[in-house]
């Protein structure tokens, strides 16, 4: 069995990969930057599970190394679609290069591994795009461009539900524990927190623990956004 996720250096990717290679997947994981974190994953987890492990930079902003990432790869019967990018600021501050960025490398991204992945998908193959809640109702003024790539994932992935004959739904989970959320400025996110109505943090492997379930339930339906809330 294998296994493809983006974004998998840090975070919610590290640790899903992780899982991934525990149930006996093997791995394609991707980074941007960071070769140091996503190295270290690779013999983390080629040392500890009986799995191959390979790793690939790829910038999701360029459709060639997107194209090129599925040349070395066979099949896949899970694809996991976690990388993304964001850059806080006010819309005054904010310029164009960011904002299309972000939905280049957020929705455009995302929508270019899918389709370069179809024939690499397995029969019973599942496609889960993380999505967030800042796609639906926790957006705040800093986040305008992150929010409508996650509103625009959810409907990317509610669309090619429609049209594709694989199982594909978003999980949309709002403020998790990762390195990036204890970078922000602590009044900050309890200011937002309070104003979410989210009483902490969630954690990373509850998340992870979503994934795996839906990956597992067949009674979720095709194109279904799976929400994780902490309140």
């Amino acid at each position: 069995m294998n296994c493809l996720i983006t974004g998998a250096s840090y975070g919610i990717g590290a640790n899903l990969a992780l899982k991934m290679a525990s149930l006996g997947y093997n791995l394609y994981l991707t980074y941007y930057s960071n070769f140091k974190l996503i190295k270290e994953l690779k013999e983390k987890i080629e040392t500890n599970y009986q799995v191959k492990c390979y790793i690939k930079k790829c910038d999701l902003s360029k459709e060639d190394e997107i194209k090129n990432l599925f040349k070395d790869i066979d099949s896949l019967d899970i694809l996991v679609n976690n990388a993304a990018t964001y850059h806080d600021n006010l819309i005054e501050d904010k310029t164009k290069f960011e904002f299309m960025n972000v939905l280049e490398v957020n929705i455009v991204g995302t929508f270019l591994v899918i389709k370069y992945a179809l024939t690499k998908l397995t029969k019973d193959s599942i496609i889960i795009n993380m999505a967030s809640t800042d796609g639906i109702d926790t957006y705040n003024e800093y986040n305008l461009d992150y929010a409508v790539s996650k509103a625009g994932i959810i409907q990317l992935t509610k669309s090619l539900a429609l049209s594709l004959d694989k199982k594909i739904i978003a999980i949309a989970p709002n403020w998790v524990n990762t390195e990036s959320t204890r970078m922000i400025d602590k009044t900050f996110l309890k200011n937002e927190l309070t104003r979410i109505n989210q009483k902490k943090l969630i954690e990373v492997s509850k998340v992870v623990e979503v994934i795996i379930d839906s990956i597992n339930n067949k009674e979720i339906k095709n194109g279904e956004v799976i929400r994780i809330d902490e309140n």
